[in-house]
């Protein structure tokens, strides 16, 4: 069993940066592949990073190639979300999720544990 709770949501203007969290308890945290997805209102949940167990391999959504940058740190047992330059369009409830597998895959129904996530509000 893995808990993850996410923090580092807010309000922040277009062109702003924000940094997400994602703590993980529970089993091995450098053994699982961390993702992280979002959903806006009235919008499916949408896959936006993934990375390994190791932090040596990445995967983005299009839309935030460039701008977004996913990490993990395997001693704190904790996954990052760096956000640059900030949209309008990237408001949404940001998820962090754990994938035993391992390996970076962008289906969200293949993640076993999920966080409540946290609001990313970007303003025009």
């Amino acid at each position: 069993q893995v808990q993850l709770v996410e923090s580092g949501g807010g309000l922040v203007q277009a062109g702003g940066s924000l940094r997400l969290s994602c703590a993980a308890s529970g089993r091995p945290f450098s053994s699982y592949a961390m993702g992280w997805f979002r959903q806006a209102p009235g919008k499916e949940r949408e896959f936006v990073a993934a990375i390994n167990w190791s932090g040596g391999f990445t995967r983005y959504v299009d839309s935030v190639k460039e701008r977004f940058t996913i990490s993990r740190d395997n001693a704190k047992n904790t996954m990052y979300l760096q956000m640059n330059s900030l949209k309008p369009e990237d408001t949404a409830v940001y998820y962090c999720a754990a994938d035993p597998s391992g390996i970076v895959r962008v289906q969200a129904t293949l993640y076993t544990y999920w966080g409540q996530g946290t609001q990313v509000t970007v303003s025009s």
